[in-house]
């Protein structure tokens, strides 16, 4: 039976703060901390560097899953993250995306996460932070995890 992970999303597979830069900056002054209010930063951003495919890599030695937190009070941000998952991993995300805020309650044996928020810190397996040491990028991580 191959080992379960989890990858995060955001700031692991997506370039969310990306597009977080990219919005002018009166937008950002008016929302303040609460960016998930704009809908439109889940629509289309861009991968991160390696992530399509080191994702893909994953299922050689894994059986891998999407984890993602989406905020409550934006339906549009499930749909676009759905949406985004179906475009750029096509058949390796079918009914693999899991959204949410107790990443801690999900069984498996790793979790790539760029933070420790919302449950993440409390995940029973092992914790990889993505983009800290030592693993700053994808190609850290498969390395890691011998793939």
């Amino acid at each position: 039976m191959k080992k379960i992970v989890y990858v995060d999303l955001d700031g692991v597979i997506v370039n969310i703060q990306k597009e977080i830069d990219s919005l002018p900056d009166f937008i950002k002054k008016a929302v303040g901390s609460d960016i998930d209010r704009i809908d439109e930063i889940f629509k289309d951003p861009e991968p991160i560097d390696g992530a399509i495919e080191g994702f893909k890599r994953l299922f050689e030695e894994y059986d891998p899953y999407i984890l993602s937190t989406a905020p409550w009070n934006s339906p549009k941000a499930w749909e676009y993250k759905r949406l985004w998952v179906e475009r750029h991993l096509g058949v390796y995300s079918y009914k693999r995306l899991i959204l949410s805020h107790h990443k801690n309650l999900l069984c498996g044996d790793y979790l790539i996460d760029d933070r420790t928020k919302n449950g993440a810190g409390e995940f029973g397996g092992e914790l990889i932070l993505f983009g800290q040491k030592p693993f700053k990028t994808w190609t850290d991580v498969l390395k890691y995890l011998n793939v």
